[in-house]
């Protein structure tokens, strides 16, 4: 259905679903997204259980102000290394950084992260998944798992460019479960005690609360839930933009503020991605309300 959203007379353009967001995602420093999907220039585009859409997503991604795509989730390998080839490739064309999963084991070992300086704020970016769906990683890609000897490595290499934000980004948790699970928790707290100060997570569909410590110097996102798909059933017709702002002095530790924004995808007009003031301002769908109202009540009890 998303396929035949955006069809037009030569091609693809996946560019309406982010009208509403653009202006949201345009004035981050530095916006990240997780990407679920492979990219292809033509062929056949499926979708569940193996995913391969067109590379026009990527232009979407960029015209909308995407800085970097995780790439590491079960269904990066859907259509094996040639998936993986062609959806860096679309992402390199459009000048998106991406992490996660990798063309070789040398393009891993050259640059197992995403880095940036702004502002004068060093923020370092790891990626991992819990799986592949049983789909074989083969070579030459590479897929970062969820292996705490292989991250406490990638944490241990990161920290030498002493990063001000630590950053790691996990495919991980039960799908359609709204609480993180035991094993979630166990791996947030084991990359906390290894330095890390951001944890952002997916997979599960569906959002998940936030915890931040009392000091604000860590910040753990279980699951943003879905911001772009055709999952129609309650809570998963939308999910989370979640704002983090930076904040050091000196030589004082960092610190983070953090804003969740929902959104909701409105499949009946180009599966068009709406803020809540957005919503409000259209003619309000009572799913639309429904979900907005469930992820506000899920925040505000938290864990």
């Amino acid at each position: 259905p998303q396929l035949t959203a955006a069809r037009t007379s030569d091609g693809y353009d996946f560019s309406p679903s982010f009208t509403y967001l653009k202006p949201l995602i345009e004035e981050a420093d530095l916006a990240v997204v997780n990407l679920e999907t492979t990219l292809a220039a033509k062929g056949a585009y499926t979708g569940y259980p193996l995913f391969r859409s067109p590379a026009a997503v990527a232009d979407a991604m960029r015209d909308a102000g995407f800085d970097v795509a995780l790439l590491a989730n079960n269904h990066c390998m859907d259509f094996g290394a040639r998936g993986v080839r062609e959806t860096i490739e679309a992402l390199n064309r459009c000048g998106i950084a991406h992490t996660g999963v990798f063309s070789s084991s040398a393009e891993r070992q050259a640059m197992p992260h995403c880095r940036f300086e702004i502002d004068g704020l060093r923020i370092l970016l790891l990626n991992y998944t819990y799986g592949t769906n049983g789909m074989p990683v083969v070579k030459p890609a590479v897929v970062n798992r969820l292996d705490t000897v292989r991250m406490k490595e990638d944490i241990r290499r990161a920290k030498e460019w002493m990063p001000d934000c630590l950053a790691v980004a996990l495919h991980w948790g039960v799908e359609y479960e709204r609480k993180p699970s035991r094993e979630q928790r166990l791996m947030a707290d084991f990359l906390r005690r290894e330095g890390v100060q951001l944890i952002i997570g997916s997979h599960p569909h569906v959002v998940q609360p936030i915890e931040q410590d009392s000091l604000c110097r860590t910040l753990v996102l279980y699951s943003l839930g879905n911001l772009l798909s055709n999952q129609q059933k309650r809570y998963t017709d939308g999910g989370l933009l979640v704002r983090v702002e930076l904040s050091k002095r000196g030589e004082e530790p960092l610190t983070m503020a953090y804003e969740p924004i929902p959104v909701w995808v409105d499949r009946a007009h180009c599966y068009r991605i709406l803020t809540r003031e957005a919503a409000d301002s259209l003619t309000p769908h009572p799913s639309a309300r429904t979900f907005f109202a469930d992820t506000e009540t899920l925040l505000e009890k938290g864990l």
